[in-house]
């Protein structure tokens, strides 16, 4: 079986569980607007009282992070209909789910790099209703199936926010179980057309803040990294909390969030904030 549990090889052809525009395997949800999204200081949605976030939950992910906040998704077995709130739903029935009220729909789990043919095929029926295109992705997906993606968020005012892991090949490979090399490359494709829409910002990255991990050097790298390509791509750094393999450490000092906040500042972004601050603390 594939590292994303969704396909398997039988006598030299390839199957999909799910993924598919016929069956994602998924759960989903109304997010009242505004959210605790990861672009929400420069979104559409900031202001959009009244108004919600249908979010997609993907059951399925290309990584298997030490830290993952939501890896209870890791116990759904792809090839049942049911199980808990995670279900089998058409791309169709998918965006059936939006009305009146959706703003916007973001594509997160999990990742939705692990089920692009699913969450394109619901975004171009989303997208013909006027509604903004939005994906949090770790990046992984062929850059294909990026620039569809780019496409769909550019047309609808929508965004599409990278999870940069961690800048060192080898630091990315330890915590993730796999290579940074097409997050680094798929960000690099969505950098250069940044400019194309700037307000709101097709393109928006992420870091989360694991202690003992990613410090104020490693961030500083992923800094330069993003400011080499656009120093204008809003950059939020995150607040940690134990969980997964990773439960036994401690909550995201703010010494540590501070220092790495001042060296994005330094390395050139012009949009740099902190998020999840509720969760800072005062243990190293």
């Amino acid at each position: 079986r594939g590292f994303c549990g969704l396909r398997i090889v039988r006598d030299g052809r390839l199957y999909h569980y799910a993924g598919t525009p016929s069956r994602g395997i998924l759960h989903w949800y109304r997010d009242p607007l505004p959210t605790n999204c990861v672009a929400d200081w420069v979104c559409d949605g900031h202001s959009r009282y009244g108004r919600h976030n249908l979010a997609v939950f993907y059951a399925s992910c290309t990584l298997n992070c030490l830290f993952c906040q939501n890896w209870h998704f890791r116990t759904a077995d792809p090839r049942r209909d049911k199980q808990g709130n995670v279900q089998a739903l058409s791309a169709q029935d998918m965006a059936a789910c939006a009305n009146e009220r959706t703003h916007c729909v973001c594509f997160f789990g999990g990742d939705p790099a692990s089920q692009m043919p699913h969450a394109i095929a619901t975004s171009r029926l989303l997208e013909k209703r006027g509604i903004a295109i939005c994906w949090e992705t770790a990046g992984t997906m062929h850059p294909r199936l990026l620039r569809v993606a780019l496409e769909l968020s550019l047309n609808s005012r929508g965004c599409i926010k990278f999870d940069l892991k961690a800048y060192d090949s080898n630091l990315h490979r330890f915590l993730t179980g796999a290579s940074n090399a097409r997050t680094l490359e798929n960000f690099a494709l969505a950098a250069e057309r940044f400019d194309e829409r700037p307000d709101p910002p097709l393109v928006v990255a992420s870091t989360l803040l694991v202690p003992g991990y990613i410090d104020a050097d490693e961030v500083a790298k992923i800094a330069r990294f993003i400011a080499d390509h656009n120093p204008n791509i809003p950059y939020a750094l995150l607040g940690f909390h134990p969980n997964f393999y990773l439960d036994d450490l401690p909550y995201t000092s703010s010494r540590h969030a501070g220092e790495a906040l001042e060296a994005a500042r330094d390395a050139g972004l012009q949009n740099v904030r902190l998020g999840n601050v509720q969760l800072l603390s005062n243990a190293y």
